[in-house]
């Protein structure tokens, strides 16, 4: 995997985001939180919430919200995080580089979901977020809630119509992804998020496997690319709110609840942002020509992704009981039938 990383001389040269934010008491509690999305991107998955939370909690608590590295490059989220430089951060476990038995399920883990609805089952009816937590306090870390976002696609210059056509393609992705995407010729390619316009019109990326293409128009990657490939190798992201242990103890109960709501709300907004944006720009947007790889030749890659599941689970305990519920909640929705599940 090829990989190259932006540093920003400090958080006092970038600006944080520009939220409501009223004149503010010497009680008042003060946060910082980083999100793993630009500007663009991040109007719609979290400027909302922070807003309303800003708003609702007044002079009690207000946070301040920065981009993608704005105060540190994504895959040091984490860190900063555990350290305290930062309290609250939005990410996927992957991109943040957690040490946790969790963070490869983080992002796109291959096939695991099909539906963005699937996300928030797996979480709150088939206990990955007791999981979750666990994981995640072992090592300070508080986590908060879990949420979809859109499916992972190919956006790309050339037309992707056979796995074949993938072969030697330089592609954005996600850690994982990028892993299970490299048996099929693909190569991974980490950049900072807001150089990949750039990357792909200096043919430094082929393509872009990191959205739905709700976000590809959003942020300007259809600009940039021609092709949408419908096949995707997830049916939605899984990305999560973090804060500090310490920090996140340290506030009122309320304060935790109304943080927790306004997260809520904010996966909310995505299920339907994405959900339609997704089918609204296939069928209506003029950027990108969709193509497809057949059936019956994308069922090599969901059966290999079946095998790599097994991979996963045999590195630990951990890893395989997520795999297991994988398993089963995919094995409940196939035998429930349509709509859960389509032949």
């Amino acid at each position: 995997m090829t990989t190259r990383r932006k540093f920003l001389a400090g958080a006092a040269t970038v600006p944080a985001a520009t939220l409501a934010t009223p004149a503010l008491a010497q009680s008042t509690i003060t946060w910082r939180m980083q999100t793993y999305a630009g500007a663009a991107l991040a109007e719609h998955v979290i400027d909302p919430a922070i807003k309303m939370f800003n708003t609702i909690a007044g002079d009690r608590m207000q946070i301040e919200l920065f981009y993608a590295d704005q105060l540190v490059p994504t895959g040091e989220l984490f860190q900063a995080m555990q350290r305290g430089t930062i309290d609250a951060v939005q990410s996927d476990d992957d991109s943040m580089a957690s040490p946790t038995e969790v963070t490869v399920f983080g992002g796109y883990f291959p096939f695991a979901s099909r539906y963005s609805l699937d996300v928030p089952v797996l979480f709150n009816q088939y206990g990955l977020n007791e999981i979750w937590a666990e994981e995640y306090e072992k090592v300070g870390v508080k986590h908060i809630s879990a949420g979809s976002w859109d499916p992972c696609h190919f956006a790309t210059k050339d037309p992707i119509r056979s796995l074949a056509d993938l072969q030697g393609k330089r592609v954005f992705t996600f850690p994982t992804a990028g892993r299970f995407l490299s048996q099929f010729g693909v190569v991974p390619v980490t950049l900072p998020w807001e150089d990949i316009e750039v990357a792909v019109q200096t043919g430094e990326l082929d393509g872009i496997a990191w959205s739905g293409i709700t976000e590809d128009y959003t942020v300007g990657w259809a600009d940039v690319t021609n092709y949408f490939l419908t096949n995707n190798i997830s049916g939605a992201w899984i990305g999560h709110f973090f804060a500090n242990m310490d920090r996140w103890n340290e506030l009122p109960e309320d304060l935790q609840m109304l943080m927790r709501v306004c997260m809520e709300q904010s996966h909310y907004y995505r299920q339907w942002w994405y959900w339609g944006g997704e089918a609204s720009l296939r069928v209506g947007g003029d950027k990108m020509e969709l193509t497809s790889i057949p059936d019956e030749e994308w069922g090599q890659v969901e059966a290999a992704a079946r095998t790599f599941w097994d991979e996963i689970a045999a590195e630990s305990e951990t890893k395989a009981k997520v795999v297991e519920i994988f398993k089963k909640y995919n094995a409940d929705m196939e035998k429930a039938g349509r709509p859960y599940r389509y032949t």
